[in-house]
């Protein structure tokens, strides 16, 4: 069963006025009328202990003093009698039976000299009455008592005029209580009938939707993390789109980058097979093979590397390197493919810098950003740099090339980016995976790697690897 949110407030809040109403209407008439009856049958007492106190004081007119309090209490609806010691009225100004009706606690009680008291009386007077008995002593000895008596139609009626005062007060907080409940039910209904709208537009893929924030109540902050996580799918939406966007090109670049070499082979061994190639060229064909083969391998092995760099499915096998020894030796391997490109390699480093690095994946995180200093440089120098910091180890690659977009550098860690569309061979990086590998690789050696590029200018690359042992080789 739906019950809209509108009635379930509009419910709670009338149910909680009802019944704090109700609770505090009772107490308060439960007060108000002991306030009233206590306040009677003391203001009664009064009156009693003055007639007696008088009586003693004035034993020989005392007849005049009763007649004169008759006369004052007849003005308040009070009326009074005095009794003997058998309960016989000596003098009344209401009572008309000769004695007083009391049964035997009452008796025994006004003997032993206690005063008392009924509130609510309906039987024994000719109306309902609130009274008071008071025992009167001579000379230690009882001689009788006095009897205040007055109707309790009077009280009554301000007790039921103030449970009237109760209800209007109740029915007054009811109508503010449903006006005040529509109000803030219709309010927070269009908020939460707002966030059913923007869920629903997400849900339909639209994450450019957001909705009004105010940290008033939880309703808001629920609004607020609504827009961090659309911003975030937003985030993570456009990454997938992109995503998904270099890895159609990587398809396409799988397919060319294989195609190729694939052709080539397959072309030489048809010529191999129908001897349609000299023997003089036959050792150029097998070393064009080959050198296509070792490229396939290099192709796929980037790939696996990717992956298990990934997953952390690698093991990192540490040790103590001269720095400027590996780039000695990077140098050497590098030193024909710059050549072609009319480019030079210099190592500057000094003989006592040392690194603590995986020997292996240094060097193929060093090969591969020279690799591609040599690709995007044309006639200009690539300086290969160490230097011993505290604390830490920098490496820096530096070169003349044609240098890189602020956006270009946002994107080069990317998996599957390329920094140009030509397909142009390069011995490790043909898919875009390169720059990628590299970083994962110095983030597992516990480093950092960081880029500063000039459009025209140049580019250079700067590694930050601990001079310690990391905690975790792995």
């Amino acid at each position: 069963m739906k019950i809209k949110y509108f009635y379930q407030q509009l419910v709670s809040h009338i149910s909680v006025i009802v019944i704090a109403f109700l609770i505090l209407s009772l107490v308060l008439s439960h007060f108000f009328e002991q306030f009233v009856y206590d306040n009677k049958t003391e203001e009664l007492a009064s009156y009693g202990h003055s007639i007696l106190r008088d009586i003693e004081y004035a034993s020989i007119d005392s007849r005049q003093t009763l007649q004169s309090y008759g006369h004052v209490l007849e003005g308040q609806n009070i009326q009074y009698s005095l009794f003997d010691e058998k309960s016989a009225i000596i003098y009344s100004t209401g009572l008309k039976t000769p004695l007083i009706e009391l049964n035997n606690d009452e008796w025994a009680a006004l003997q032993s000299g206690k005063t008392i008291t009924v509130k609510q009386e309906y039987k024994r007077f000719e109306q309902a009455v609130t009274f008071v008995l008071l025992p009167y002593f001579h000379r230690n000895q009882f001689v009788g008592g006095v009897l205040l008596t007055s109707p309790i139609k009077g009280s009554r009626e301000i007790i039921s005029q103030m449970n009237d005062y109760l209800l209007y007060t109740t029915f007054i907080a009811l109508a503010i209580a449903l006006l005040l409940s529509g109000i803030l039910s219709t309010f927070h209904g269009r908020r939460i009938k707002r966030l059913r709208a923007a869920t629903s537009t997400v849900a339909q893929g639209d994450y450019s939707v957001r909705i009004p924030t105010a940290s008033i109540d939880e309703i808001g902050e629920l609004a607020g993390d609504f827009n961090g996580m659309v911003e975030k799918l937003e985030t993570s939406m456009n990454e997938i789109e992109s995503l998904e966007n270099r890895r159609r090109q990587f398809m396409a670049d799988v397919s060319h980058e294989l195609r190729t070499p694939l052709t080539t082979i397959c072309g030489i061994l048809e010529g191999l097979r129908n001897d349609m190639i000299s023997e003089s060229e036959k050792e150029r064909g097998l070393q064009l093979a080959s050198s296509e083969t070792m490229r396939l391998i290099r192709l796929v092995n980037e790939n696996l590397d990717y992956e298990k760099i990934r997953s952390n499915q690698i093991t990192l096998f540490k040790q103590d390197i001269q720095l400027k020894e590996l780039l000695e030796i990077i140098q050497e391997q590098l030193e024909d493919v710059a050549a072609e490109r009319g480019n030079r390699i210099i190592v500057e480093a000094k003989d006592d810098v040392i690194i603590h690095a995986d020997y292996d994946r240094l060097t193929q995180v060093l090969i591969n950003i020279t690799k591609n200093s040599i690709q995007f440089t044309e006639n200009g120098t690539i300086r290969l740099r160490g230097e011993l910091m505290t604390g830490y180890t920098v490496i820096e690659i530096e070169d003349t090339g044609i240098g890189m977009d602020p956006e270009e550098i946002e994107q080069i860690w990317n998996r599957f980016y390329k920094a140009i569309d030509s397909r142009t061979t390069n011995p490790l990086g043909e898919f875009g995976l390169g720059l990628s590998i590299v970083k994962q690789l110095v983030t597992l050696h516990g480093g950092s790697i960081s880029v500063d590029s000039v459009k025209g200018t140049g580019t250079k690359f700067r590694i930050e690897l601990p001079c310690t042992t990391v905690e975790a080789d792995s």
